[in-house]
């Protein structure tokens, strides 16, 4: 048995890297091709918008699809959903239609796919993985995903100066078919206690409202889904508007959004390799405390950094800080939520996610374009050290932890 589950998340993990390889690479291409062509951070805000919002409000419905039906049949179905996005977007662009338009609609046909494909596969994790092993599993997921992010950036950077927009995307329709098939034939996970049965309107909205109420029950589900709200809303200018402040104070070259792009990754597979074998403080909300102290002080450093490469080297480090945060989160869920509501409150999580980092670009987006760039990371990552004392001050969040 042992040598089952190990094999089933190793082909879990890969296939997901292969998806996740060619969304990233067309990701990158929208992102820079938005950032170099405009440079507005009311732009950028349009398309992060579009990018999230979408994924807010399918996500209650893809928790329970999560909770109710074959989780990997879920993932594929969600994956192959962006590959056809995928390829209708490559041809319409191929025939001459309106790039701005076209490139909105795929951020948001991406954006319900996400919704349903993230709660499915954290949900599908603790299905195949002993619950003893799930610390070690989620930072080897860490590191796999790290790897995958920092291939994307030099692959599309270097596919960007030979080829046309349009043509990556017939990669990620390459790359989507490669995952799906490895998921679908090899990955054998067992089917959801409820899987095939089937609901009307009211039991959907009974569903998504049995999955609230387990939540208000468990305190310290609630105040970590309102800590990670106020986190990402916050960390929003140091995720999402770093493009735009390298290309403000140190020029409008593609290599350079590679660079912060690959060197963040190369941070986050070393913080992944780390958080596995270390494992993080015996009480989770330590690690998490650690994390957003380090954060905050890096987007700080983003604000007063004047050399490029100093602006590198505190992006690797930043990197390296993302698994402390994300990875005691997932397993504290991971090991404490029953598995009956492992999907409707991880798809809490992703619709609170993904809400708050639009919801930033809306503010931040726009103070971008009429006050300093630098100091708007300097205040977002002071109010992120702050934000880090409720982890240690609540004694509901360290007794979970216990």
């Amino acid at each position: 048995m042992e040598i089952s589950w190990k094999k089933n998340t190793a082909l879990f993990l890969s296939g997901q890297a292969l998806s996740i390889f060619g969304s990233m690479v067309v990701q990158y291409a929208i992102l820079w091709h938005i950032t170099l062509e405009t440079q507005s951070g009311t732009m950028m805000t349009v398309f992060t918008v579009a990018g999230f919002l979408p994924m807010f409000l399918i996500s209650p419905f893809g928790g329970i699809w999560a909770d109710r039906f074959n989780r990997k049949y879920l993932i594929n179905i969600a994956d192959g959903a962006i590959a056809f996005a995928s390829l209708v977007v490559a041809v319409l662009l191929m025939a001459g239609f309106d790039h701005a338009g076209i490139l909105l609609s795929c951020a948001v046909v991406r954006s319900f796919g996400q919704g349903v494909q993230t709660p499915a596969a954290g949900a599908l994790i603790p299905r195949i993985v002993p619950r003893e092993h799930l610390t070690r599993v989620s930072g080897i997921q860490s590191s796999v995903q790290s790897f995958t992010i920092l291939t994307a950036p030099a692959a599309s950077a270097f596919l960007m100066s030979f080829v046309s927009l349009e043509s990556l995307f017939f990669l990620d329709v390459l790359t989507a078919a490669m995952g799906i098939s490895v998921l679908f034939f090899f990955v054998k996970v067992p089917a959801a206690e409820k899987s095939g049965q089937e609901q009307t309107k009211m039991e959907y909205f009974h569903d998504l409202k049995e999955g609230l109420s387990y939540i208000r029950r468990h305190r310290f589900i609630l105040l970590l889904i309102l800590l990670s709200a106020a986190f990402m809303f916050f960390a929003t200018p140091s995720m999402l508007l770093t493009p735009l402040q390298v290309t403000r104070n140190f020029g409008n070259d593609v290599w350079r959004l590679s660079a912060i792009e690959i060197t963040f990754s190369i941070g986050m597979m070393a913080g992944g390799v780390l958080i596995g074998v270390w494992g993080g403080f015996k009480t989770p909300v330590y690690t998490m405390f650690l994390g957003c102290v380090l954060f905050g002080l890096e987007a700080i450093g983003f604000g007063v950094a004047s050399v490029f490469w100093v602006y590198i080297g505190i992006m690797v480090i930043t990197g390296l800080t993302v698994p402390l945060y994300n990875t005691p989160v997932m397993v504290l869920l991971q090991k404490s939520v029953e598995p009956d509501f492992m999907g409707r409150v991880l798809s809490v999580i992703t619709m609170t996610n993904s809400v708050m980092l639009p919801l930033g670009m809306l503010v931040f987006g726009p103070v971008a374009d009429r006050f300093s760039i630098n100091l708007l990371f300097i205040v977002t990552g002071a109010i992120m050290v702050l934000l880090s004392i409720p982890f240690v001050a609540s004694k509901t969040l360290r007794n979970a932890g216990k």
